[in-house]
């Protein structure tokens, strides 16, 4: 049976990854830092920390894959490396890394996480998505401004962004864990359109069956209460937005899973009672 660690195994793209894979048949070890909280049928709970890598052998052995869900932090990329000599020979690696990587240089912080995979021995695929549409059912990010003050506040500058459904990601490295034809390859992820934040508030609005008004603001203001390297990140973050860095629309889940990826609305459908929730008080 094909073994595979799925780190984040509680996270956006972690919990349908794993489903998928246990519907293949396939051993998931889910990787997490308090594996108590694993309760996905058919995921062995797996105690996975980047604090604490002297657990990485035992998380790591008999695997055939690994997918890597890259920590945001400043020592990443030298975590990753360490991972992956923690990691068998033969074990093929999928890094979630992020859209149009290099637009930050050659040097930036995503490439070098990226190029400690290439250069880790391990063959190897690398998914760049752009935004998450869960970003709205999340109460840590858009939701608990969409359910209260029925705002969307979004330093974009106009910018545009092809946002992603993390289910797509999902399926799509899937895919990449247990084919060998993704071997060496970058998808870079997208959504089927770039949807400027005016028109995400409005398909918002229809369905949370209130208005949602769209709120420009500036990058300090979206970064406020953060400091040090998380401040410097999200900062760069929405100067890549106004840039133009996540409006770029590609074909990668059509190309790799034989279906197109989800639609906002699509999205927006199925997460109605997410955002109903969030409408009443309650939390996910």
């Amino acid at each position: 049976m094909t073994r595979v660690l799925v780190t984040g195994v509680r996270g956006k793209t972690g919990v349908p990854l794993a489903e998928l894979l246990v519907a293949r048949g396939v051993e998931v070890l889910g990787g997490t830092s308090d594996p108590s909280t694993v309760v996905l049928d058919g995921v062995r709970p797996t105690d996975f920390s980047w604090d604490r890598p002297s657990g990485w052998p035992e998380a790591t052995a008999g695997v055939d894959a690994v997918y890597v869900v890259r920590p945001d932090r400043a020592d990443a990329p030298e975590l990753v490396r360490s991972l992956l000599d923690a990691t068998p020979p033969r074990a093929h690696v999928v890094l979630l890394s992020e859209q149009d990587a290099e637009s930050v240089g050659p040097d930036g912080w995503a490439v070098r996480v990226e190029r400690a995979v290439h250069a880790g021995g391990r063959s190897w695929t690398v998914l760049r998505p752009s935004w998450f549409m869960q970003v709205f059912t999340d109460p840590r990010f858009y939701l608990d401004q969409i359910a209260g003050a029925g705002e969307l506040p979004f330093a974009d500058g106009g910018g545009r962004l092809a946002w992603i459904d993390a289910r797509d990601i999902a399926a799509v490295a899937d895919r990449a864990l247990l084919g060998g034809e993704h071997a060496g390859r970058v998808y870079e992820i997208t959504g089927p359109e770039a949807l400027s934040l005016p028109r995400t508030a409005d398909l918002l609005s229809r369905a949370v069956g209130r208005p949602v008004t769209y709120r420009e603001t500036s990058i300090d203001d979206a970064v406020a209460g953060t400091e040090g390297f998380e401040r410097d990140i999200f900062a760069l973050t929405f100067e890549r937005v106004r840039a133009g860095s996540f409006a770029v629309v590609t074909d990668a889940v059509g190309a790799v899973t034989g279906r197109p990826a989800r639609s906002f609305e699509e999205f927006l459908a199925d997460s109605a009672p997410l955002l109903t929730r969030g409408l009443s008080g309650e939390r996910a």
